[in-house]
């Protein structure tokens, strides 16, 4: 066990174990070598202050609307098999823990901080409430239409993930398959944005031509084109020895100058710090998200012009919103990279900060001269963090870096799903977002350090190093029915950890005649009917989330998700921690 489990509540409730050792486990190497290793006061709740009646790792995915973004693909709610969300809230655990013993380095009084599996899930499905919540400035909603999962099957029945950025790899690809540039060329547009729509739906004639192809034929039309292809297989286990993030200190720097507490004393933990981001897509942006909801000043460096993905639809106020959602409250610097004044300009901005954070493709940041030596030796207090795809794990060739091979590698495309269902990632950016906050972790660790040390540090860490965090067992995970989405009268219903372990007593509260008939009878009455029968019963459970955008109207979310307003016209979470002054 580790030792800051000790500083949160003495007896963890069964449904938030996993997330306490997550954070615990994350603390032990954050603090690692700093002779002040006490974190102070840390909780992990179930709900939280979100107002439902369960709160255990599979009802929060169920009530926060992570159960409906994953099952878009398959047609209807489904549960993620692992502990996904547990070990997100892990990590904003250890965050929270990290900033405010951060804080009190730097002068602030001791803070208390909590968070919970509710604030957990919500922040994962940050781009897509945006999405849901948004219009298209006449007042009418935008929705994801079509289902379908990008995995595609062999000749040889080997189900296979692809990946490209490309959109000549991708039509080069196709053509090596015999598809005409034409069909291919359908199949781009959901191919690509499947990132932030979490459906697929490519066109059937995709699917057949790989179907009449063996893996050897389709891997070297891969190949030929630079078209990533992993085949999925069922083991659940991540390459061993992965550490979620690595640290090495930048040569020694002259003695930090006096760093003073905010002026503010009610202003949050990472007030008065400096973070600058190059990142796109969703990996990079999540850090500085997190960083910035921390209290960091965040500047992002894009592209003159602005970042590409600004126009990603939908689009409301001029901004695509999924972008927005993760990098809102953010100034930008634009500078051309390939440029000498662009690197120039980036220099400068790193020379003045305390983090610099990048997702670049391996070896760019070389290319450029941006790299960890070149920007320590214009500011050897900075804190240079980089994400990537597989790290070194995968050798000096890794494939392209993206949620779903990483899920692929990572052993979560089958993880995720449970016993008797084929493999396949989910198409929700399960390892991007989990990517983000650990990039984000490994930040604090080295911000950490360099108060001790005065000197800056090079930190690292992959989507595959994130992937590995998530506890899973040796074998997919078997789901009864009820351990499912059961429909009622007019919606879903998902019992709580304690009914789903008393499936008689369930049976019993609603009236049926035995386990084997609690979905049939369920179909009779209204969800809140039911949930009111089975909370009465000590049974709590919850209502499925069907509609993302009903999370900003619901009184029960009223403290966690903020509603569309003038200057963001989307929903979105609220900051997932809760930060109080400690009295001891």
């Amino acid at each position: 066990m580790s030792l800051y489990q000790e500083a949160g509540p003495r007896t963890a409730p069964a449904a938030t174990r996993t997330a306490r050792t997550v954070a615990g486990d994350l603390l032990d190497r954050t603090l690692d070598g700093l002779p002040d290793r006490d974190t102070g006061g840390w909780e992990v709740g179930g709900v939280g202050p979100v107002g439902v009646d369960a709160g255990d790792e599979r009802a929060v995915q169920a009530a926060c609307g992570v159960m409906h973004v994953h099952g878009r693909a398959t047609g209807a709610p489904a549960p993620l098999a692992a502990d996904y969300v547990s070990t997100v809230t892990g990590v904003l655990a250890a965050q929270g823990a990290a900033a405010a013993l951060l804080a009190r380095r730097r002068g602030r009084p001791p803070l208390r901080t909590r968070t919970s599996l509710a604030q957990g899930a919500l922040l994962t499905v940050t781009q897509y409430l945006a999405a849901a919540t948004a219009d298209d400035g006449t007042g009418t909603r935008v929705t994801d239409d079509g289902t379908g999962l990008a995995t595609l099957t062999t000749a040889d029945a080997v189900r296979v993930e692809i990946e490209t950025l490309d959109p000549e790899a991708w039509a080069g690809f196709w053509h090596r398959l015999g598809v005409p540039p034409r069909t291919a060329g359908r199949g781009w547009q959901p191919f690509q944005t499947r990132f932030g729509t979490a459906v697929c739906p490519l066109p059937p004639e995709l699917r057949a031509a790989v179907r009449a192809h063996p893996l050897e034929a389709v891997r070297r039309a891969g190949a030929e084109h630079g078209v990533s292809v992993a085949a999925i297989g069922e083991a659940t286990t991540a390459p061993p020895g992965l550490a979620p993030w690595t640290l090495a200190p930048a040569p020694p720097a002259d003695p930090p100058p006096y760093s003073p507490p905010p002026a503010d004393p009610y202003a949050l933990p990472l007030a008065g710090l400096r973070v600058v981001e190059s990142a796109r897509r969703v990996q990079g942006p999540v850090a500085g998200h997190v960083l910035r909801l921390l209290g960091a000043e965040v500047v992002r460096v894009e592209p003159p012009g602005g970042d590409p993905m600004r126009g990603l639809p939908p689009v409301a106020g001029g901004c695509s919103v999924r972008f927005s959602a993760l990098n809102h409250g953010k100034s930008v610097a634009e500078a051309d990279l390939t440029t000498r004044p662009g690197r120039e300009a980036v220099r400068e901005l790193a020379s003045r900060a305390d983090v610099f954070l990048h997702n670049w493709a391996p070896g760019k940041a070389g290319t450029l001269r941006l790299d960890a030596d070149a920007l320590h030796a214009v500011n050897p207090r900075l804190v240079y963090a980089s994400a990537s795809g597989f790290g070194t794990a995968l050798g000096p060739l890794p494939p392209i870096g993206t949620d779903y091979l990483a899920q692929v590698h990572g052993g979560l495309a089958a993880a995720l799903r449970p016993a008797g269902e084929p493999p396949a990632p989910s198409l929700m950016t399960v390892t991007d977002v989990l990517g983000g906050l650990v990039l984000a972790q490994a930040v604090l660790a080295g911000l950490l350090a360099r108060q001790e040390t005065g000197r800056g540090c090079r930190a690292a860490s992959s989507l595959l190093s994130a992937a590995a965090l998530v506890p899973r067992p040796g074998r997919r995970t078997a789901l009864s029915p009820l351990d499912r989405p059961l429909p009622t009268a007019d919606g879903l219903l998902y019992l709580g950890a304690d009914a789903r372990a008393l499936p008689r007593e369930v049976a019993r509260t609603v009236g049926a005649t035995g386990t084997a008939t609690v979905g049939e009878r369920l179909r009779a009455r209204t969800t809140d009917a039911w949930l009111a029968e089975l909370r009465a019963a000590g049974l709590p459970s919850v209502a499925v989330r069907t509609d993302l955008a009903d999370l900003a109207t619901d009184p029960a979310f009223a403290r966690t998700v903020l509603p569309p307003d003038d200057r963001l016209p989307y929903a979105r979470p609220a900051a997932p921690w809760e930060f109080t002054e400690e009295t001891r």
